[in-house]
């Protein structure tokens, strides 16, 4: 992946932190990280001495199993680990050799799910827990709390130190999903089928990158029409029907910030695409829990020719739709 995709598609954690060199902090955690996913299962199995160690950074982005360190040799106020995982695991994190001060003002707060730039992923609406529930304070009046476990494919954690020489570590773990729902796409190219069976529930697969994505199989519990709807035209109608398919786009991470860009409530098989020109592109299934609800596509990124024109204080600067 070039460095402009990097760039690209960590723009929101750029914009958390006026750090000089983090680009190339981020590219140089990938490469680490990559030294042990080229490893196979068996050769991991074989070593089993060797577990996957590095330090952790006060901003960091983590896309392995393994034990990040962090070690303060100064005040660090406003850190966070950004920790992703294939779209169908969920991720446990876990906490040891805690050495902070929490009536000092030192925290670590785990997270389930990202939080970019003031919003969050899964939205209220799409995560099943309340937003208090999701995240696990370490430092809390009760018994200090080691341990987390996400919903989805991301996850995070924030901390605060003022000590030198305190610290922690974390073990990050990847487990399977048979379900996954609210996922976070590791590339800007791919293809996924999300599968909601008999739950009430919303989901949504995030890529943060403009892209064209092109639905070749839909079944939802109720058939309404055989037209895409485009933009608002008739989004009320699929929104009344409980079990529907909606593309969104915007410069953020919270799908009800979002713009709708199109919707289907009926059944299809083959092709329906469109190019959705925004920092961030999103499928959604909304489910009523009354069905067995599927939905697979394939999505690629937009080449530089096919980005929209800018304009400026308008939503087309950074959104377009085809």
């Amino acid at each position: 992946m070039s460095v402009a995709l990097r760039t690209q598609m960590f723009l929101f954690l750029i914009s958390l932190s006026s750090r000089t060199g983090l680009s190339r902090y981020i590219e140089d955690n990938e490469a680490a990280d990559g030294l042990y996913s080229l490893l196979s299962l068996d050769q991991k199995r074989e070593s089993e001495d060797f577990i996957f160690r590095r330090p952790l950074r006060c901003l960091d982005m983590l896309a392995t199993d393994g034990y990040f360190t962090f070690a303060a040799s100064q005040p660090q106020l406003a850190c966070a680990a950004f920790i992703i995982a294939g779209p169908s695991e969920v991720i446990s994190l876990e906490l040891s050799d805690v050495n902070i001060d929490c009536s000092a003002g030192d925290f670590i707060k785990m997270f389930d799910g990202w939080v970019l730039k003031g919003e969050k992923f899964p939205s209220r609406q799409d995560h099943q827990l309340p937003l208090h529930q999701r995240y696990t304070d370490y430092c809390s009046s009760a018994a200090p709390a080691a341990t987390s476990r996400s919903s989805q494919n991301v996850a995070m954690i924030f901390f605060r130190i003022h000590s030198p020489n305190s610290g922690f570590t974390l073990a990050v773990r990847k487990l399977h999903n048979p379900f996954p729902c609210n996922i976070m796409s590791q590339s800007p190219e791919g293809s996924f089928t999300m599968v909601m069976p008999h739950q009430r529930r919303n989901c949504s697969f995030s890529i943060i990158y403009p892209v064209e994505i092109r639905l070749t199989d839909l079944s939802l519990g109720q058939a309404k029409s055989n037209e895409v709807s485009p933009k608002r035209k008739v989004w009320a109608g699929c929104s009344g029907s409980g079990d529907y398919v909606e593309l969104l786009g915007g410069n953020g991470v919270d799908t009800s910030m979002m713009f709708p860009m199109a919707d289907l409530c009926f059944s299809l098989t083959g092709l329906a695409q469109m190019k959705i020109g925004c920092d961030n592109s999103v499928v959604r299934l909304v489910s009523s829990g009354n069905y067995i609800n599927r939905v697979s596509f394939q999505y690629r990124l937009l080449e530089q020719r096919e980005l929209p024109k800018t304009r400026e204080n308008a939503l087309d600067n950074f959104c377009s739709v085809e």
